[in-house]
């Protein structure tokens, strides 16, 4: 079944199907998964809900179509670093540069995983995709840390997934938790100078607990 030509252009499927995933990442990330609403994404991508449902099987197989799409995006900006060129601390201060940026300028993915963890990753455990898909994350660290040990630039033999959760935690939070933090603080996290004293911190943070004794 392929989508219905529109204005004499040829059909499309995979573009298609991309359209679809970014409607319904918004609808998603906004709505939750019990809230969102195939024929909202559906009549904003043109298609039908039938077509969704041949595309993706369901609407829960639609929402973790969308789940894995929103890891993969990140992976493939770390991939796409090539940080096995660059020394240890520079190397991890841009994967960690890279972590803030993008969970700054993504808060629908930050929104998913929240929605996620609310749902205890009942429907990720069904992806073998998103598992596969991050442990590249954790190969990246891991070969890092052993270049930064055996350089003696670093002096602690930190478990990688320990690392990879301290810097998720501290980009993960100035995001999933803007608005509550902001309004108890009376802090704008989006402000500009904030953002950049943030990213600092976070990369001097880590990279500080790898050097201590």
């Amino acid at each position: 079944m392929a989508a219905r030509p529109e204005n004499g252009r040829k059909n499309d499927p995979q573009r298609t199907q991309e359209d679809i995933l970014i409607v319904a990442t918004e609808e998603f990330s906004t709505h939750g998964l019990a809230g969102a609403r195939v024929d909202a994404i559906a009549e904003r991508t043109r298609t039908s809900k039938r077509m969704i449902y041949y595309y993706f099987g369901s609407k829960e197989g639609l929402y973790l179509a969308v789940l894995e799409r929103s890891y993969r995006k990140i992976r493939t900006l770390e991939e796409d670093l090539h940080l096995g060129n660059l020394p240890p601390e520079e190397a991890l201060r841009r994967l960690i540069a890279t972590t803030f940026d993008h969970d700054e300028a993504n808060p629908d993915f930050v929104r998913l995983v929240s929605i996620e963890n609310i749902h205890h990753a009942a429907h990720m455990m069904r992806s073998d995709a998103i598992r596969d898909l991050n442990v590249s994350v954790i190969e990246t660290i891991a070969g890092i840390l052993e270049r930064g040990v055996a350089e003696g630039v670093f002096r602690r033999e930190a478990d990688p997934i320990d690392i990879h959760m301290m810097i998720s935690a501290f980009c993960f939070f100035r995001v999933s938790n803007r608005y509550t933090f902001g309004t108890i603080f009376r802090r704008d996290l989006s402000d500009t100078e904030t953002m950049a004293r943030h990213k600092g911190m976070i990369a001097d943070a880590v990279i500080r607990y790898l050097t201590a004794i």
